[in-house]
């Protein structure tokens, strides 16, 4: 067989091979492969296996791309599943609001937090969103990113909402990450439309929805259900009618409490709840037998000083599918990078390496409906790949960066060449 990319000789190929999503004992199972060979043609993955066999059968084309990995691990592209990624404005000093004790919910009722994104993202244009947000994709894909998903949520009104997944949209074609879109008008109920939440959720309804299928701008619909924010009843409304619209649901759910979301994400098939810090016992194994993925932020839990984060042992022990996101978010996702991620989820969410792995990759793309294509080293599937200077375990390491090229469908995008 023809190959046109190449890499050689690695101490470790991590497949994560299908099928997804892995749960329970099987995400441990990251498909481990001894000195192996990835190799790709047109972008597809056409053999993965001993190097020796690859020596004899496949034949690099003449201007082939040949990658020596001798001292180095490969695993599959990360794919993030759970960003806020384009806004506008800037709210880092919550953080230190935060660090001197403020609570969420101080910082929101004294004007910060989802309402003060939302001033600076209705003032921008989708030119500067935009930009805005490609400085973030180079920063995860620095760190082994090649997927994302991408929400809207802080325009909050039609008009707004549209701009930021245009924005979205178009990002997609000026940078190597492969977007994914959602739409999430339902992130919180604006100032405009406060004492009016019947009024809020009838627009989301009759007049976002429309606009956005209209445009074809969004895969997934998502709510933001919590105490305070919508109610289960609300959210399930918002999900049946972006599913009428052909938008999937997603949830966020159980960050703050024990709000319901779970049940939710049950009651309407959502692929995936988020969050899930105070998701009970019975409403995981419900989520299981529904196949509802728990994606997991608990880079948010750390930024947000939480206190705790969620319960992976327990959905994993339950029999959930548990991916990872980074959550990107102007107020508490202040990280990009995906082992950075899965280090807080060994280490604070106990975790294996072998289980977080597949949490950021195979189960991750399965979040997404993109199992068939990415989150895996398989042949047939896109050429997606971080080669780790090191060990595996050198991923979760604090120190010096360890991801010495990203590649998207067999080509390296990063370092990227001047």
């Amino acid at each position: 067989m023809q190959a046109d990319f190449l890499i050689e000789d690695a101490d470790l190929v991590a497949t994560c091979a299908g099928p997804g999503p892995r749960r329970g004992a099987a995400q441990r199972e990251i498909g481990a492969m001894p000195r192996a060979t990835i190799a790709a043609h047109d972008g597809l993955i056409v053999f993965v296996g001993p190097s020796a066999e690859a020596r004899r059968i496949v034949t690099p084309t003449r201007d082939a791309v040949v990658i020596e990995a001798r001292g180095r691990t490969v695993v599959p592209g990360f794919v993030d599943p759970h960003t806020h990624l384009v806004y506008a404005g800037d709210r880092r000093q919550e953080l230190q609001q935060r660090l001197a004790g403020a609570t969420y919910a101080e910082i929101a009722a004294a004007g910060g937090g989802i309402v003060k994104t939302v001033e600076a993202t209705r003032a921008a244009s989708e030119e500067a969103l935009v930009e805005a947000a490609l400085p973030r994709l180079r920063a995860m894909l620095a760190t082994g990113t090649t997927t994302c998903e991408v929400k809207s949520g802080y325009g909050l009104s039609t008009a707004s909402e549209v701009t930021m997944l245009r924005a979205a949209r178009a990002v997609a074609t000026r940078q190597p990450i492969e977007i994914v879109t959602t739409f999430m008008g339902a992130h919180e109920i604006p100032p405009d439309y406060r004492g009016r939440r019947d009024a809020y959720v009838r627009l989301v309804i009759d007049e976002m929805l429309p606009a956005v299928a209209r445009e074809g701008l969004a895969e997934w619909c998502d709510v933001f259900c919590e105490q305070g924010v919508f109610t289960p009843e609300e959210s399930r409304a918002i999900l049946e009618a972006g599913r009428r619209h052909g938008l999937k649901p997603r949830i966020h759910a159980d960050e703050l409490a024990l709000s319901g979301g779970s049940r939710v994400a049950v009651e309407v098939g959502a692929r995936s709840a988020d969050h899930l810090i105070f998701v009970d016992p019975p409403s995981a194994r419900a989520m299981a037998e529904a196949g509802v993925v728990a994606s997991l932020l608990p880079s948010a839990a750390f930024y947000l000083k939480l206190g705790r984060f969620a319960p992976a042992r327990m959905l994993i022990e339950e029999g959930v599918a548990v991916a990872l996101a980074t959550d990107i978010n102007p107020g508490g996702g202040f990280a990009t990078s995906m082992p950075f991620v899965m280090a807080l989820a060994c280490f604070g969410m106990g975790m294996t390496l072998e289980e977080a792995l597949i949490g950021a990759t195979l189960n991750a793309a399965a979040s997404l409906d993109r199992a068939d294509r990415v989150g895996s080293l398989e042949v047939g599937k896109q050429m997606d790949a971080v080669i780790v200077d090191g060990m595996l375990s050198d991923l979760i390491r604090v120190g010096p960066p360890v991801v010495g090229q990203v590649v998207k469908r067999g080509r390296v995008v990063w370092p990227t060449i001047a």
